[in-house]
C-alpha cells in the first residue's frame, strides 16, 4: 500500500513504513485499544465478534446519555466539579458523531439492519435528534450526487461545502485555507449561519414523522426544564455539543473527506479513479526505535505517550469517530454487510490486493490528512470548481451545503 507521510519527525521515533507495527511493542492487552485507536490493526490480527450494528447503535446511544450524566452532575455539584463539563462534552460529542457519521450513513444506504424500513425508522430518528439534514433527502443526495458519477464535482455537497460553507477555492495557499477555516470555527456568526442552516435542511422536505418526534423531543425537554428549573441542564449539559462542538467536528471531518481530482484529468470514471479520492486517516505515529539508549529510549516514550495522548486521541474521539477513520473502504464497497468490522474488513481488502481497484493510501494524523486535501484543492482546476457555476449544475439549496 502506498503511504503518505506523516508530517511527523521527532528524536527517537523510527521513520517505520507501518506506524502500526512499531506498536507491537507494546503489551498485548493494549492491541485492541490501539487498533480501535489508530483505525489499523495488527497484521493477522483478529476481528472481534461483538462489532456488530446493533453494538455500535447501543455504543453511541450508552455515550450520548453517560456524557449527558456527567455534565449534569458537574452541574449539580458546582466549584470545582465544573471541570467534569469537559469529559462530559466530549463523550456527549463523541455519541453524536458516531450516530451521525456511521449509524445515520448506513441506514441511508439502507445498509444498517439491510431492512429498508427499520433502518429508515433508525434514520428519521436520528435526524430528529441531532437536527440534521432530514432522512429522505439526505439519502438521495448522497447516494445520487457523492457516491456516483458526480462524486467529487460541483454537483457533490462535499464540494459544494468546500466552496460555499467553507469559501476555500482552488489557488489558495495551504496557509490561506487553514487560517480561513481556524477563523471560521472561532467565528459566532458562522456558527448561527450553521445552526440554521441544520434546522432548514432538517425541518425542509422532512417527513411528518420526523417534525413530530423532534417536536416532542425537545418540547418535552423543554416543558421538563420549565417545571424543574434545570435550565442549565439542557443548554450547557446537550446543547453546547449539539451545536458549537458538534459543528467543529463536522467541519474538521469534511477537510478531510476526499481529495480533489487533478486538473486536466481526462480519465475520469472507473474504479481506480473513484478509489484515488478517498485516503484513511490512521491516527497516531510510529513507535520509538527499540535501539535507542535506554535514556533516550525511555524519554522517547514518554513524548510518544504524550503525542499519543493529547494530541492523536482528541482526533479520534471527536472527530475521526466511527468508520470514518477507514472511509476509503466505504466508498469501494458502500453496501457490503460486513460494515461493522471496518477496520479489519479494510485491511483484509488491502491484504488481497482490492480486486478490480487500485492500491489503498493512507495518511497518518489529522493535520496531514487535511493539508493533504488542502493541497489537492489548491491545485484544482479554477473552471471547473468554480462557484458560480453552482446554479447551473445544481438545484441543490446552498443551506444544505453545511450536512457532511
Amino acid at each position: 500500500m502506498a503511504a503518505i507521510d506523516s508530517g511527523y519527525r521527532t528524536e527517537g521515533i523510527a521513520d517505520y513504513s507501518d506506524p502500526r507495527e512499531t506498536m507491537r511493542a507494546l503489551p498485548r492487552f493494549t492491541q485492541y485499544p490501539l487498533t480501535l485507536f489508530t483505525g489499523k490493526p495488527l497484521a493477522g490480527q483478529k476481528a472481534p465478534r461483538w462489532w456488530t450494528p446493533g453494538f455500535h447503535l447501543a455504543s453511541a446511544v450508552f455515550s450520548m446519555a453517560l456524557g449527558v450524566a456527567v455534565s449534569c452532575t458537574a452541574l449539580a455539584l458546582g466549584s470545582l466539579w465544573l471541570l467534569l463539563l469537559l469529559p462530559g462534552w466530549a463523550i456527549t460529542l463523541h455519541g453524536m458523531r458516531n450516530l451521525r457519521m456511521m449509524i445515520y450513513h448506513q441506514c441511508s444506504h439502507r445498509n444498517m439492519y439491510r431492512r429498508r424500513r427499520l433502518d429508515a425508522v433508525i434514520g428519521r430518528a436520528t435526524s430528529s435528534l441531532l437536527i440534521i439534514q432530514n432522512f429522505a433527502r439526505y439519502s438521495r443526495e448522497h447516494v445520487s450526487d457523492h457516491h456516483a458519477a458526480h462524486h467529487m464535482t460541483l454537483r457533490d455537497p462535499t464540494v459544494q461545502a468546500f466552496l460555499v460553507s467553507l469559501d476555500l477555492h482552488p489557488g489558495m495557499t495551504r496557509r490561506q485555507m487553514w487560517r480561513r477555516v481556524l477563523g471560521k470555527l472561532v467565528s459566532p456568526w458562522f456558527h448561527l449561519n450553521f445552526t440554521v442552516a441544520r434546522a432548514r435542511s432538517f425541518w425542509h422536505g422532512s417527513a411528518t414523522s420526523e417534525k413530530a418526534v423532534s417536536l416532542t423531543l425537545y418540547g418535552g425537554a423543554v416543558a421538563a426544564t420549565v417545571a424543574t428549573g434545570t435550565w442549565p441542564a439542557l443548554l450547557i449539559g446537550w446543547f453546547v455539543p449539539l451545536l458549537p462542538l458538534f459543528q467543529v467536528s463536522n467541519t474538521l471531518r469534511l477537510c478531510v473527506k476526499h481529495t480533489f481530482p487533478e486538473p486536466h484529468l481526462e480519465v475520469r470514471r472507473g474504479k481506480e479513479y473513484f478509489g484515488s479520492l478517498t485516503n484513511a486517516i490512521f491516527i497516531g505515529e510510529a513507535a520509538p526505535a527499540p535501539e535507542l539508549p535506554p535514556l533516550r529510549r525511555t524519554a522517547a516514550w514518554c513524548g510518544w505517550a504524550a503525542r499519543m495522548l493529547f494530541v492523536h486521541a482528541p482526533s479520534r474521539y471527536l472527530v475521526l469517530t466511527g468508520d470514518t477513520v477507514v472511509h476509503d473502504f466505504h466508498h469501494r464497497y458502500p453496501s457490503t454487510p460486513k460494515w461493522a468490522n471496518y477496520i479489519f474488513e479494510r485491511q483484509a481488502d488491502a491484504d488481497r490486493g482490492s480486486p478490480g481497484w487500485g492500491p489503498y493510501k493512507q495518511a497518518w494524523g489529522l493535520v496531514p490528512a487535511i493539508n493533504l486535501v488542502f493541497d489537492s484543492l489548491s491545485v484544482a482546476d479554477p473552471e471547473e470548481f468554480d462557484i458560480a457555476r453552482l446554479r447551473e449544475v445544481s438545484k441543490r439549496e446552498l443551506f444544505a451545503a453545511f450536512d457532511d
